[in-house]
């Protein structure tokens, strides 16, 4: 079985130089695929990992595919480093390709690992009325064997084909990201921050993945794993670098559900003009911090369109979407706004916990929210204001801070 090794280390402790200080060590027979959100951190991959070359996959080939260029670096025994995006794209083919190829795989930060399909109810229908597809304990099975691969829904033969896909209470069809990539790899590392919280956690839950737990320590000369130990995080230190807003300006988040990601989506005109004023008002006149300086966020969404309608004069280009990860970027910003209440996907929560696996959503919710403040100047060790208008998350904050969460 695949060792699976999650480095559940604080922002900052060094998981990823840990990561190219352990690459750098390896023995020469040893091979490498490292995984990163952000095209910035494959470079640095490449430009840090000086004892092997690390190979990115491109376009340039027959196929015009970087997914070919992938799977012609696997088969040639290649280094290789990539954004997430690609290895999402994961097919039977690579599979073949990885199993027994005795590659350590290094996933820096979580992936999404389950999405919905994009079908209607009605589409559901009309492909069990064509016998296109049968359910079977809630995986769908793709029957129709002469299909056009360019048709309508050549997608979801191709995931139906995998075992990938899931029909949900009978409206929805889930994928999931296929299991047995994983299962491939001589050793997989998680590099990741409270990953009890994480959606991928309770993606190997459901798949029954073993997996421990390790951190990151650094004695000065050397990055190390060590035992996982919560205590020795030092949450106190850092929520004193945090200037949490307290006043008037928090009364559009009282509610439990308030900033929630459908209240957000939902809100009246009067709503709109409420928060966008706070958040002008919180930048302009509380902390009078100019647009560089900068970086808020609320719910992601399709067309982005709460953003556009709290987009306000001074700000709205210092917008910073509310999942980013693993980026320095804007490691100068001090002036924080995180309006949005986060909850999980309730077609993704229910699809956990109608498989039996519990989910926490105010780990999630904490997770999200400390990996969005530390691309700001705080990983610097530097102070920071931070206007948290939800109280449920604020409430968060300050129970992580106390080790009580």
């Amino acid at each position: 079985m695949t060792e699976i090794k999650v480095i559940d280390s604080i922002m900052g402790s060094g998981k990823t130089s840990w990561a190219i200080q352990y690459m750098n060590d390896a023995g020469p027979l040893e091979k490498f695929i490292y995984i990163t959100p952000y095209l910035s951190e494959v470079q640095r991959i490449r430009e840090n990992v000086s004892c092997r070359t690390f190979l990115e996959p491109n376009p340039r080939n027959k196929s015009g595919s970087k997914m070919h260029s992938l799977k012609e670096l696997i088969a040639d025994g290649k280094d290789i480093v990539s954004t997430h995006s690609l290895f999402q794209t994961a097919d039977d083919e690579l599979l073949e390709l990885l199993t027994d190829s005795g590659y350590t795989l290094i996933l820096d930060e979580v992936m999404d690992v389950i999405d919905k399909a994009k079908v209607t109810e009605r589409d559901i229908r009309d492909l069990k009325a064509l016998g296109h597809i049968e359910i079977e304990n809630n995986r769908v099975l793709w029957t129709c064997v002469d299909y056009d691969t360019n048709a309508k829904y050549s997608d979801i033969m191709r995931l139906a084909r995998a075992g990938n896909l899931f029909y949900h209470r009978g409206k929805f069809l889930i994928w999931a990201f296929p299991p047995r990539i994983f299962e491939a790899f001589s050793k997989v590392y998680v590099m990741t921050y409270l990953f009890n919280g994480q959606i991928q956690r309770y993606y190997f839950d459901l798949y029954g993945f073993e997996y421990s737990f390790q951190a990151i320590k650094y004695d000065g000369e050397k990055y190390a794993v060590s035992e996982y130990n919560p205590k020795n995080e030092g949450r106190e230190e850092l929520f004193q670098l945090i200037d949490l807003y307290e006043g008037k300006k928090n009364d559009i988040g009282n509610d439990y559900y308030a900033l929630s990601a459908s209240k957000l989506k939902n809100m009246s005109d009067d709503n709109t003009l409420k928060i966008q004023r706070a958040i002008y008002g919180y930048f302009r006149n509380d902390i009078k911090a100019k647009a560089k300086e900068i970086l808020w966020t609320t719910v992601k969404g399709e067309g982005d369109t709460v953003r556009k309608e709290l987009s306000g004069k001074g700000y709205a280009r210092s917008f910073l979407q509310c999942n980013a990860r693993a980026t320095n970027e804007y490691q100068e910003r001090w002036a924080l706004a995180y309006v949005f209440n986060r909850f999980m996907n309730p077609i993704e929560r229910a699809f956990f916990e109608d498989h039996g696996v519990k989910v926490d959503q105010d780990l999630l919710a904490v997770s999200d929210l400390l990996q969005w403040i530390y691309r700001s100047r705080i990983r610097n060790g530097e102070s920071i204001n931070l206007y948290l208008p939800s109280s449920r998350m604020r409430e968060l904050l300050k129970m992580w801070a106390k080790y009580e969460i």
